[in-house]
């Protein structure tokens, strides 16, 4: 690729990126997570920073806009540039009774009812990456509900629509997971998405209040960062196993 159309850096891209779908809840997280953040990027109002987090290994947040079009050129613009490890932080709304409003939301797979993912080869359902799937269960606590959320194109215009997602498993819908898990698969990187619940959406809508969403959004960024650390001291062990060590485990699996 040459120079990125969607992406004008303006400062080191990390291999570990955090990706909010609004550019305000970047800024935001770079403010709660990022010591001394630089702009990486404002381009299309886009907004993303760069900077040392709390572990002390750089990370970047990046915003990718609303939707699996604008999330899948961002996206693979990050990857194009050298991002390894990618974990959307966003909002969701609530499918399925027991989720409250503010709680984490770890999602384990996405349901391709979306265009984007689907013009990347997603069939029906396109899964997490294992290693992120499991630092981010264990960095949100065993508290935190995980389970499959659903990708729609539609924001205002799905109602009715609900039904089939319930029945077909998912505990959320949102706009932008199944693109990244996709994008992830294809490219060979990991990806993850950890989301707070902003709305009920059933029986009726309930929107969360702008405290309520501050708050949620710092355990949000909280608890990814805590992941992507979790996932770095997991995967020096992981590549220093014997090949009998492999063998064993691979027994075990079976």
């Amino acid at each position: 690729m040459g120079a990125p159309i969607g992406l004008e850096p303006t400062a080191d891209l990390a291999q570990r990126v955090l990706l909010p779908g609004d550019p305000a809840r970047a800024l935001r997280l770079a403010e709660l997570l990022l010591e001394g953040p630089k702009m990486f990027n404002h381009h299309r109002g886009l907004w993303g920073y760069s900077g040392l987090a709390a572990d002390g290994a750089l990370l970047t947040i990046q915003s990718t806009g609303m939707g699996g079009p604008s999330a899948a050129i961002v996206i693979h613009e990050l990857i194009e540039l050298g991002a390894q490890r990618l974990i959307r932080v966003g909002t969701c709304g609530a499918l399925q009774p027991g989720l409250e409003l503010g709680d984490l939301l770890v999602a384990t797979e996405a349901i391709s009812a979306d265009g984007a993912s689907r013009a990347l080869g997603a069939v029906e359902r396109v899964p997490a990456t294992r290693e992120l799937l499991d630092a981010l269960r264990a960095a949100a606590g065993p508290a935190t509900a995980s389970g499959p959320v659903l990708s729609t194109d539609l924001f205002y215009d799905g109602r009715g629509l609900e039904p089939g997602w319930v029945e077909a498993g998912a505990l959320a819908v949102e706009m932008e997971a199944a693109t990244l898990f996709a994008l992830a698969a294809a490219r060979g990187v990991q990806a993850g998405a950890l989301l707070a619940v902003s709305d009920l959406v059933l029986p009726r809508r309930l929107r969360i209040d702008q405290e309520e969403l501050g708050a949620a959004e710092r355990r949000l960024g909280l608890a990814a960062l805590r992941a992507l650390a979790l996932s770095a001291e997991e995967r020096p062990r992981a590549a220093g196993r014997s090949p009998s060590s492999e063998a064993t485990a691979a027994g075990a699996d079976a």
